[in-house]
């Protein structure tokens, strides 16, 4: 999964911009977002994030590290909650500690740690636009970081802060300069400066770190091309030679500490930002799929108008037959039943025994009675014997061994079956009829 990664400006510096989406990030593209997992960087280096719109597209995820000046992070002691009431009550637990008003904000809540929630708080004008440019663009799994909680905190190093300058390409200096400060594990800062004109930007962003960071060790991030200016700034105190050590920028700092901070700002937003299937890869599928489903339903249904055809064609003729044999008949409603009940009158009425009349299933049931008594050995005795519904109901003594297998073997050679019908005081009851 290939993820893009963009560092953006502040909003400050995007707000006195002509045009905000025009300004330079950087960003880096990589195979599938973790460096430690054989992935490398596919591309990086800065451009206008009008000009990442097909990069944009292409990446199954894109990752915003939004400027630590415009991402509060508090550290506060939260009662235990559901995830739900923890959300609603969010905005009333950040509220006396925000200037702006909770409602215009989207606060987020991450993880437990010495007992205090961490909790982010970001611009919800500023997030909203990000999200529906980035959704324009072909976005389909966005995350909204914070940089300052991306940046590496130095464990080896316990009460040492780490700072990163962000990259500003010529046209961009007069426009300020944004600095990323990770004060702790859980907690981080960030500034936009901006410059007098008679001072460099190596000297404004020295001094406003040491006004923060009086005097624990700083390590100081820049990028590479600005390392010897603020190396040449920190040289001339000894004491900040001593204090801050300056180091060129590189983005795999940047993504390792993206890949374990779990505060994501898009999910306060509630704009669909989370992961989408991508279907370009299944338009033509799908629609190969589409055009086989509406071949199969047409051919189906004309299969269906023939055979409809000819079953009115076959019930007009056997209607015909049966009209031409029986013509006084004017009500005819199937004629093959009618027919086999003519037929079967014209028998009884001529003297031939139909199968399921009474003399013919009892002549059949005593030689198959016989046979199966015959078979079986032993036998329990004949209660009684009912015919109705052109069935013959025997009923057997209780106590004895029914011979039903050997009854329904020798029945079905002579063209009857033979049903267990419902007991009556625990006698077994046999319902034999007409197999045909």
């Amino acid at each position: 999964m290939s993820t893009l990664y963009i560092r953006l400006p502040s909003k400050a510096v995007a707000d006195s911009a002509p045009h905000w989406h025009a300004l330079a990030c950087p960003f880096a593209l990589v195979s599938n977002g973790n460096l430690s997992h054989g992935s490398s960087i596919e591309r990086q280096g800065t451009s206008p994030l009008s000009e990442l719109s097909d990069t944009v597209a292409k990446s199954q995820r894109v990752v915003l590290l939004l400027a630590a000046s415009d991402v509060t992070v508090l550290r506060l002691q939260v009662p235990p909650l559901s995830s739900a009431r923890l959300k609603a009550a969010l905005p009333n637990l950040v509220e006396e500690q925000l200037i702006a008003d909770p409602s215009d904000c989207v606060v987020v809540a991450g993880g437990l740690s010495d007992g205090l929630r961490t909790v982010a708080v970001v611009q919800r004008t500023w997030l909203d636009l990000l999200a529906k440019t980035l959704i324009a663009f072909g976005a389909r799994h966005i995350a909204a970081l914070p940089a300052q909680l991306c940046l590496p905190c130095q464990s080896d190093q316990p009460g040492s802060v780490t700072a990163a300058i962000n990259d500003r390409n010529d046209s961009d200096k007069d426009a300020g300069i944004d600095m990323t400060l990770r004060l702790s594990e859980q907690d981080g800062i960030g500034l936009a400066i901006t410059p007098e004109q008679d001072e460099s930007a190596a000297s404004v962003a020295i001094r406003t770190l040491c006004a923060v960071v009086p005097e624990a060790p700083i390590t100081l991030y820049v990028p590479q091309s600005l390392v010897h200016a603020y190396q040449e700034v920190v040289n001339d105190t000894i004491a900040l030679n001593k204090r801050i050590g300056v180091f060129a920028d590189n983005w795999s700092r940047w993504i390792a500490g993206a890949n374990v901070t779990t505060l994501d700002l898009m999910a306060g937003l509630g704009l669909g930002t989370g992961p989408k299937l991508d279907w370009r890869p299944w338009r033509w599928p799908l629609a190969l799929a589409a055009t086989v489903l509406v071949i199969n339903a047409a051919a189906l249904n004309i299969d269906w108008w023939h055979m409809k055809g000819e079953t009115n064609s076959l019930r007009v003729a056997m209607v015909q037959i049966y009209k031409s044999a029986y013509p006084k008949d004017s009500v005819i409603i199937d004629p093959i039943a009618q027919m086999q009940q003519k037929i079967a009158a014209a028998k009884r009425a001529s003297g031939q025994a139909a199968p399921d009349d009474f003399t013919a299933i009892t002549a059949s049931f005593g030689e198959a009675w016989a046979s199966a008594v015959a078979a079986a050995g032993k036998s329990t005795a004949i209660a009684a014997i009912e015919y109705h519904d052109h069935s013959l109901f025997v009923r057997l003594k209780p106590g004895g061994e029914a011979p039903t297998q050997q009854m329904k073997a020798a029945l079905a050679k002579r063209d009857l079956a033979l049903d267990l019908a419902p007991e009556q005081s625990g006698a077994v009851v046999w319902q034999i009829r007409s197999a045909k």
